[in-house]
């Protein structure tokens, strides 16, 4: 199969349902680079929609941990609250959930079981991206693969992250770590970027969906 990368969505729930007409489950399978949640103005249907996905394609989707998503178990878990995360993007996230508490209960387990990274033998994902750092795969370490930003470690495949807005929003690649780019700032009213691979690592198709204003916080 086609691989199918979707980058940071971040509650844009009707950009992200558009974006999702481009991918054929039967010939692309789908990764998602995390950050469902914080932001937008549709987070608990974001989750929700993810969710859904998951379950009804189990063997083509795989939606991976962000930082977002760690701190809102943080804020939740026994070690909570997160007040920084609270700052940074959780206000929107816990005042969302507050009016759908069912939700909450329902989506807190699965979002725990996300993965932190999904790769072949020709293509590695994550949230931020693996650095040179002896603690590239720890998830709580800010030279980890949720948090990092700055360079990345060149890999002997392709690295695809999200995590870092890009400006323009238009996907990036950095030719030094042999990494894309595709967190778009869809939140910041750019753009959801998809990106269809072949299963080696080629480039078939670069998808860009401008945000539906409906998806953008008050």
């Amino acid at each position: 199969m086609n691989l199918f990368f979707i980058g940071d969505v971040h509650g844009c729930l009707h950009t992200f349902r558009t974006l999702l007409k481009h991918w054929n489950p039967a010939t692309d399978y789908l990764i998602q680079v995390g950050d469902l949640v914080d932001r937008g103005a549709h987070i608990p249907e974001t989750v929700a929609l993810a969710k859904q996905l998951s379950e009804q394609y189990p063997s083509s989707t795989t939606f991976l941990m962000g930082n977002h998503e760690a701190e809102m178990l943080h804020h939740y878990g026994p070690h909570g609250p997160s007040l920084g995360w609270l700052r940074w993007g959780g206000r929107s996230t816990t005042e969302q959930y507050k009016r759908q508490p069912s939700l909450l209960a329902e989506h807190l387990p699965w979002l725990q079981q996300l993965p932190l990274l999904w790769q072949n033998d020709y293509v590695l994902a994550s949230h931020a991206g693996i650095s040179a750092s002896a603690e590239a795969y720890n998830p709580k370490s800010a030279e980890g693969l949720l948090w990092v930003r700055g360079p990345l470690k060149r890999l002997d495949k392709l690295q695809v992250v999200g995590h870092t807005p890009m400006d323009d929003g238009e996907p990036i690649h950095d030719p030094d770590s042999h990494t894309m780019y595709i967190d778009t700032g869809a939140v910041f009213g750019r753009n959801l970027t998809g990106l269809r691979l072949s299963p080696t690592g080629v480039v078939l198709d670069i998808i860009l969906i401008p945000v539906d204003p409906r998806d953008l916080p008050a």
